[in-house]
């Protein structure tokens, strides 16, 4: 395999964004399937948990298959020798680069001073960079964060982070209390791209936030000078985001097979180790658009397994969709 390098992605890129309970290796695969992003991220993987007796609860979220990548593995933590010993364990298990995770705004992890809890802890924050990256043993470490804590503090944090020469930065464009409730401050961008060229020329930088079509992102590469974009809920409005054809009106059957795919992929991958009933948050990703749509989702959202899910597609209702 050869080695992975940001810089050489051709902008712009796209990659799609880590998501907990949605971006597992079935998913990407599925992703794949419909057309695949340029870099792939895990679900984001406690540190701090591999390193305990519940080692088995987290580690699983590193499982991949080779065609899955470049596949970067996200981690968060308190505890900079656990994040060091991740990151050679990464490299190890044959990852195409680290990302540590500095912008999750779920409030249990805050409070235990992870992910964007770091924003309010810079010195922490460096400590973790730093044994990433000596842990890394040449892989790529890369960051993504918020553009601040309760406020906007661009110059403060963004620079912090940038001077410790990342290899990628991944910025969302809102603050940890935003969350996702106010539009994506794109218009912040060009000052991170500045600072970016003043301070650490090498970093590649990737913008998230409301980004749902390719079109878009491409006319924010034009205005704002962003090498990459990270796509996170705009999977969930159209699985063939990545695809050459993305805009093209796909078929419902052509939804259904891709759905069907998915949970085949899931019980192979998982069978009975991973909660069946997370994939339910995909139904109305594939059944939508169309009289009919929310009786037969509610029909699948009923089961309990996968064998009941298959039974449910055998019906009449569904298999008029799935056969000439």
């Amino acid at each position: 395999m050869s080695v992975f390098s940001w810089k050489e992605l051709k902008k712009p890129f796209f990659t799609l964004a880590p998501m907990e309970d949605v971006t597992d290796s079935s998913f990407r695969r599925v992703v794949i399937k419909a057309g695949r992003p340029d870099v792939f991220f895990t679900e984001f993987t406690s540190t701090d948990g591999i390193f305990s007796k519940g080692k088995e609860r987290v580690i699983h979220r590193f499982k991949h298959e080779q065609n899955e990548q470049p596949l970067i593995a996200q981690i968060w933590g308190t505890n900079p020798d656990n994040f060091f010993k991740t990151a050679e364990l990464i490299k190890e298990l044959g990852f195409s680069g680290i990302d540590i995770n500095m912008g999750c705004p779920v409030a249990d992890i805050i409070r235990r001073g992870g992910c964007s809890g770091l924003i309010n802890t810079p010195a922490l924050a460096s400590e973790v960079i730093i044994a990433t990256q000596k842990g890394a043993g040449g892989l790529p470490v890369s960051v993504k964060t918020r553009i601040g804590f309760n406020e906007k503090n661009i110059e403060g944090w963004i620079s912090h982070v940038l001077s410790h020469q990342l290899d990628a930065l991944t910025v969302h464009f809102r603050t940890v209390k935003e969350q996702s409730k106010v539009p994506a401050h794109w218009e912040d961008s060009p000052r991170v791209v500045t600072l970016k060229d003043e301070i650490s020329p090498r970093t590649v930088i990737i913008g998230n936030g409301d980004i749902l079509s390719k079109t878009q992102a491409e006319s924010y590469f034009t205005k704002y000078g962003i090498d990459g974009y990270m796509i996170g809920r705009g999977i969930f409005h159209n699985p063939w985001f990545f695809a050459k054809n993305d805009q093209e009106k796909r078929s419902i059957r052509e939804k259904f097979e891709l759905m069907q795919y998915h949970v085949t992929l899931h019980q192979e991958t998982w069978g009975t180790f991973r909660n069946y009933h997370a994939l339910k948050r995909f139904f109305k990703i594939y059944i939508n658009g169309f009289d009919g749509a929310a009786e037969m989702r509610e029909l699948l959202m009923e089961t309990d397994n996968h064998q009941e899910f298959f039974d449910v597609m055998k019906i009449p209702t569904f298999q008029q969709y799935l056969t000439d």
